[in-house]
């Protein structure tokens, strides 16, 4: 498992045995969120579509609270997040991946410090096929197979019909159709990292500008496969488990499966904002972000299909911003 982020360490060593047992569950150490004076004014978040229906759902909530709140949000992709914190078009820049090298340097060219991240919720990023497709297992390098043209992950031959990846019968001649993100995501980013060792999509990859496009493709063409966040997920569609390596146990995109680190393709959701170290998020921003590490934002998560954060994490990264003690 390929965790930038620490989240097998931090998460799943220090899941409570609640959480652990019935994973779908959040924390119950999480606070509940009360409401407090003085919170007004605008928001703006800018950035992927992998989080864009959580961020609504958030802001919603919010926005029940704080009628006189006003929240925007725009999901075309995580490489638009970066660029919108610098120039201070948005307070929120939400990303399926963390932010890279020289967006962090761009940032810091531009105000002193670093940007700050908030790993906002689990996702386990899915491979989907058609409800009818019979596959029970792929492993990463037949992932990058199907996928790309460079098969960095070593496989010795290209995964072009679904033969080739040891279905029989009328599937074995069939083409594979792929269905993928494009670049502007931080999904295509990440699956090409992980699934793809880092190397380059086949040009046939049919490529989608929304992850509900990407599901709704592989819905509609019985011979398709794609992958897309896991909250995307509909009943036309299968998830298909997968082993990191070959001859290694598959696993399913599930919510333990994530936490434990033996699904190969979790990863955090993270929101990042703008926020000098030595000072506090002003009250709107810092309610907002109090409010997703909630339990009523974490019930949002588990709303969306994603999987809820534990405590410890919520508590790090509250801390971090100077929102707790």
């Amino acid at each position: 498992m390929r965790w930038t982020t620490g989240l097998m360490a931090a998460a799943a060593l220090t899941m409570g045995t609640a959480l652990a047992a019935n994973a779908q569950q959040i924390d119950p150490k999480l606070s509940d969120y009360k409401p407090v004076s003085g919170v007004s004014g605008s928001l703006k978040s800018i950035g992927s579509d992998t989080l864009n229906n959580l961020m609504t759902l958030w802001a919603e909530g919010f926005k029940s609270m704080y009628p006189n709140v006003k929240i925007e949000i725009e999901g075309k992709g995580s490489s638009t997040a970066p660029p919108a914190l610098v120039a201070g078009t948005s307070q929120f820049g939400p990303m399926s991946r963390p932010m890279k090298g020289a967006e962090i340097d761009a940032f810091e060219k531009k105000f002193g410090y670093k940007p700050s991240a908030i790993r906002s919720a689990v996702d386990a990023l899915a491979v989907f096929v058609h409800k009818d497709n019979p596959i029970q297992c792929l492993t990463l390098q037949q992932v990058d197979a199907i996928f790309s043209k460079t098969r960095k992950g070593g496989a010795g031959k290209d995964a072009a019909t679904w033969g080739d990846v040891g279905l029989t019968g009328e599937w074995a001649s069939k083409p594979i159709s792929l269905y993928g993100r494009n670049s502007a995501s931080g999904t295509y980013g990440y699956f090409k990292e992980v699934a793809l060792f880092n190397g380059d999509y086949k040009d046939s990859v049919k490529e989608q500008p929304g992850s509900s496009t990407v599901v709704q493709g592989v819905a509609s063409d019985k011979f398709a496969i794609g992958y897309s966040g896991i909250g995307y997920k509909t009943a036309d569609v299968r998830t298909v488990p997968l082993a990191a390596k070959p001859g290694g146990k598959c696993f399913d995109g599930n919510a333990e499966n994530a936490y434990s680190g033996d699904y190969p393709l979790a990863r955090f959701l993270y929101i990042y904002v703008n926020v000098n170290p030595n000072e506090k998020l002003d009250p709107v921003r810092g309610e907002f972000v109090k409010f997703i590490y909630s339990k009523q934002g974490q019930q949002a998560v588990v709303k969306d299909g994603y999987f809820p954060v534990p405590s410890t994490i919520a508590e790090q990264d509250l801390k971090a911003k100077k929102l707790v003690n």
